[in-house]
């Protein structure tokens, strides 16, 4: 797998922009957005889309929870219609429309943000999509990139067929799911990349440098990819649920411990594979170091043994007239017989050394 690249991304922001100011960096986009309302209570379920904020927001029933899923964070006009009906503050609204921003959570007066990543996988790689979750009183909003994917098609079926308790709780537990699918979506990824990861570590030893090495180095920076979005997303849920605030009931604070489990795990899980990819890339060097050892031992034996031999040759080889061998006739016969058994005896003394 290979981590994908975002194309055609917009200039960054500028250094010396006041903070607050709406400015897209992401995937250049001239798309619609699309706005999905679900409205629910335990009786009732209704899901419509919008691609017009004004039909949206007159489509909101009195004593429903609201979920406003806004797929697309490329227009700020919109954006801006959004933070002014829901007095969303400045720096907000900048950390949604912003795809580098870092997970993070923060808690405002009448609404909790959650800025993390969603993951998925696609024909080029690992890729994320920036997410921000915001809960009110009696409504959710949620901010996504329009990538393709989306972790949430789990929460709309339990909500459309009355699935577990999400009907009959109120807008926190749906924060909270929202969260905790995307959470699910990380062990997922984690479970592909940790496939390779042992594949790799039954075959270091039998694969060859060029098939085994970009293999390790590509393994390597999927988990520096995933280590970088998902620890942020362990401090972001040990913040909410340290928050002291009024919008999250003790009856959902449970289920936020459950979710500060989960990204434990995912933690430990990440350190696991590291660890592993570190093993494997030391059992690959030291392989090859013993394979080039191997190969410098018996090229260095073989250098020993024609030594003696080269300099028999040399000196038989000099071009002087007066030499007592020169004139036998059994010289050049005793020459060959010498060198043979000279290199004879090497090869045999190092093999009873092991040297060879």
């Amino acid at each position: 797998m290979n981590i994908g690249k975002k194309k055609n991304i917009q200039a960054k922001h500028n250094a010396g922009a006041p903070p607050g100011e709406l400015y897209y960096i992401g995937e250049e986009r001239s798309d619609k957005v699309k706005i999905t309302l679900i409205q629910y209570n335990e009786a009732d379920f209704y899901e419509t889309d919008f691609y017009d904020w004004s039909a949206c927001v007159g489509a909101i029933k009195p004593k429903m929870v609201t979920w406003i899923n806004i797929d697309g964070i490329h227009k700020l006009d919109l954006i801006e219609h959004i933070g002014k009906h829901y007095n969303i503050h400045p720096l907000s609204l900048e950390d949604i429309v912003h795809t580098e921003s870092r997970p993070k959570y923060e808690d405002y007066d009448h609404y909790v943000i959650s800025i993390m990543k969603m993951l998925y996988c696609n024909e080029k790689g690992l890729s994320n999509e920036h997410l921000s979750v915001l809960l009110f009183n009696d409504t959710v909003l949620s901010f996504q990139e329009p990538n393709g994917k989306d972790a949430f098609d789990v929460v709309r079926l339990r909500l459309l067929h009355a699935k577990g308790r999400i009907r009959k709780m109120q807008a926190d537990y749906l924060a909270h799911a929202l969260l905790d699918a995307v959470v699910d979506g990380y062990f997922k990824m984690l479970e592909k990349v940790g496939e390779h990861v042992e594949l790799i570590d039954e075959e270091v030893i039998d694969m060859s440098q060029n098939k085994v090495l970009p293999r390790l180095h590509e393994l390597k920076r999927e988990m520096i990819f995933l280590r970088r979005q998902i620890y942020p997303v362990r401090e972001l849920v040990n913040n909410l649920v340290r928050s002291e605030t009024d919008l999250i009931q003790e009856s959902t604070h449970v289920y936020l411990l459950d979710l500060q489990d989960h990204t434990n795990r995912l933690i430990e899980t990440i350190e696991g594979y590291r660890e592993m990819l570190s093993s494997t890339m030391e059992v690959y060097l030291n392989n090859s170091s013993n394979k080039l050892n191997e190969a410098m031992k018996t090229l260095t034996v073989i250098s020993s043994i024609f030594i003696p031999v080269t300099f028999i040759a040399g000196v038989y080889g000099m071009n002087f007239r007066h030499m007592p061998e020169l004139d036998n006739e059994y010289s050049y016969a005793a020459v060959w017989l010498v060198m043979i058994s000279i290199m004879v005896g090497m090869g045999i003394y190092f093999r009873r050394k092991k040297w060879w």
